[in-house]
């Protein structure tokens, strides 16, 4: 959404509040009836695709809805005319997904089995960080590299073949030469990176310095800052991810606006996160901030 500031005028000063509403799309449903600053946004992505041909005003009414619609049906997604999560994931032209396949273990997922490969990984010397459960971008390139070695299929996926060798391989082996060990920044090396951004305007769906939501903010520092690849959303950034008890540093942090996840920012330590608000662009904020408290859920590590 663009740039929303409420203020308030007190003793002549000017008091800045965070808007109601620091949702990206895809976290938030926008349907016919709505008026609303992203619903604008929603339409001038329509009008770039030639699907919407007419003035963007955010009001979602049956020219909008019927934009929405072509654009769904075109894309073999539910026709219903409301732009939820998949929807959104088309327009922005991410996938996210994470659906498993069978006992199959692959990139998204978060279990002990998980935790169990990357002891595994980690006793052979593929994997150099701490074993989380949760399967990521590290993960997934240390298998990726622990199946070259053992002249397996190269997908990052961990199916019973690589289990097999997983379990039969022997601690000496030579992978340990080929880690790419610069895969991954250090959660320091992130949090610094993200600090490069701050002034950067809030912009609904951006994913660019030129602009960024919530949850593009996140994607583009940890992909470009340290490369790992987390959803694009903050609903899934919310299904991904380890709990953490308190934060650490370069873990997300996320916070109910709207009902349910749909607001996150990167811990950067001393009790303050780095986001992409919608009244302020991304900037520093603290956690015991009077509006971001009552609305804290918690923190999950992404690394």
């Amino acid at each position: 959404m663009k740039k929303i500031i409420s203020s308030l005028a007190l003793c002549s000063s000017l008091i800045v509040l965070p808007t109601i509403s620091q949702a990206a799309l895809g976290d938030k449903l926008l349907k016919e009836g709505m008026t609303d600053p992203d619903v604008k946004e929603l339409q001038d992505v329509l009008r770039q695709k030639g699907i919407f041909s007419a003035t963007s005003t955010g009001y979602f009414g049956s020219i909008t809805k019927d934009s929405v619609l072509s654009f769904q049906r075109s894309h073999s997604l539910t026709a219903d005319g409301i732009v939820g999560s998949n929807t959104y994931q088309a327009l922005i032209g991410n996938s996210t997904s994470t659906v498993t396949n069978g006992t199959l273990l692959k990139y998204g997922m978060t279990s002990n089995e998980v935790e169990k490969v990357q002891q595994l990984l980690k006793g052979k010397g593929y994997f150099n960080a701490t074993p989380t459960g949760y399967f990521g971008t590290v993960t997934q390139t240390a298998v990726m590299n622990f199946q070259r070695d053992h002249g397996l299929a190269v997908d990052g996926i961990v199916g019973p073949a690589t289990l097999n060798a997983l379990n039969n391989a022997s601690n000496g082996s030579t992978g340990s030469s080929t880690v790419n060990s610069s895969t991954q920044a250090t959660a320091s090396d992130i949090v610094a990176y993200s600090k490069k951004f701050i002034g950067v305007p809030y912009v609904w769906g951006g994913t660019s310095p030129s602009g960024f939501d919530c949850s593009g903010f996140i994607y583009y520092v940890f992909k470009n800052g340290g490369g790992v690849t987390v959803p694009r959303t903050v609903a899934t950034l919310y299904q991904s991810g380890k709990s953490t008890s308190t934060p650490n540093i370069g873990d997300i942090v996320f916070f109910d606006t709207t009902g349910g996840p749909s607001h996150a920012g990167i811990y950067i330590g001393n009790g303050q996160f780095i986001h992409a608000g919608s009244s302020t662009g991304v900037t520093i904020a603290s956690l015991s901030n009077s509006y971001w408290a009552p609305r804290y859920l918690g923190s999950k590590s992404i690394l």
